[in-house]
């Protein structure tokens, strides 16, 4: 490992170094958490753009989302981060497995695809320390290759329980996605901040951080999105009747896991049969791909995202059954 690396001037020894840092610095310690899954290249375009971070973070973490990857390992110690691998396959067992093993008060997750401007990691922190009841913080997503400059802003918006459509909003992207975001570790003690059922390399694929996001404000928390946090993040194909599947199950998900906001989930999908305009600014302005499609394609994924989500609710069931006592 070369020892003039610009991250090994901030790599902390121990926790205890994290914790006097904590007690001592006007900013709370923020440890930048990258899942990937045998991507090393685009690994490599992230950590290079953590480098110029400006201020950098108390801590780097790569979590290998594999058996372990020998390129994967050898481009994290490069550029000085804790390598560890997380071999159950999905992206929300990663993220927990990063909250588990974080040192700071601050984990703020990139995807490895993502390319953060350098000014992303002080915005994204900032709301953190001027409100204890902040929990979760995400930042403005572009596949812009301009300038920072010329990239178009969302609205600032900070959100708890007690606002107008609050749970529809978090649920369904009103509040920022996974790829740029930032969570108060305190706030995530409870296991399993983000549902395993949920997330890349799962049965019910993405959707990990707006449940998480629900979950945090039931409890009191205050989520803010702060949209000179810039994260760019290439657009990805989508196969649009497995999206719809998904979309029926992530739904499903919501009315049995959150039984006293059914009214709220049936008079959102309601008004977008309807294609009422939200009331609220959403991260993708479009009606997605379940509204937007023919009558067929809805109901081929109704009848599918039925079926994924109890084959879901099964999996979960006896993984419970096999955890040890």
């Amino acid at each position: 490992m070369n020892e003039d690396h610009p991250l090994r001037a901030f790599a902390p020894t121990s926790a205890s170094a994290v914790q006097e840092t904590e007690m001592h610095g006007d900013q709370p310690t923020v440890s930048v958490v990258i899942c990937t899954h045998k991507r090393p290249e685009f690994l490599r375009n992230c950590l290079d753009a953590v480098t110029n971070l400006q201020p950098p973070p108390s801590e780097l973490i790569v979590i290998d989302n594999t058996d372990g990857d020998g390129q994967t390992q050898a481009v994290a110690q490069e550029y000085a981060a804790r390598y560890i691998v997380e071999p159950r396959i999905g992206l929300s067992r990663a993220r927990n497995r990063a909250l588990l093993e974080s040192k700071s008060e601050i984990i703020a997750f990139l995807d490895d695809d993502a390319v953060p401007t350098p000014r992303w990691l002080n915005h994204l922190s900032t709301p953190f320390k001027e409100d204890r009841r902040v929990a979760a913080v995400t930042g403005s997503t572009t596949s812009s290759e301009g300038s920072e400059c010329h990239i178009v802003m969302d609205p600032a918006r900070s959100v708890d329980d007690g606002d107008e459509d609050w749970f529809v909003m978090a649920g369904f992207g009103g509040l920022g996605i996974g790829a740029n975001m930032a969570l108060r570790k305190s706030a995530c003690s409870e296991p399993g901040t983000f549902d395993e059922r949920l997330g890349r390399g799962s049965i019910l694929g993405g959707g990990e951080e707006s449940e998480a996001f629900v979950k945090l404000l039931t409890r009191g928390y205050r989520i803010v999105h702060e949209p000179y946090a810039i994260v760019k993040h290439p657009d990805k194909p989508i196969d649009v009747e497995k999206e719809a599947s998904r979309a029926i199950a992530y739904w499903l998900l919501l009315f049995f896991e959150f039984p006293d906001h059914r009214l709220d989930l049936l008079r959102f999908l309601l008004n977008r049969l309807r294609h009422k305009p939200l009331t609220w600014h959403r991260t993708s302005p479009n009606f997605g791909p379940i509204i937007t499609s023919g009558l067929g394609l809805r109901i081929r994924a109704c009848m599918a995202g039925v079926q994924l989500y109890f084959k879901a609710r099964q999996e979960s069931a006896n993984s419970d059954l096999l955890a040890p006592l």
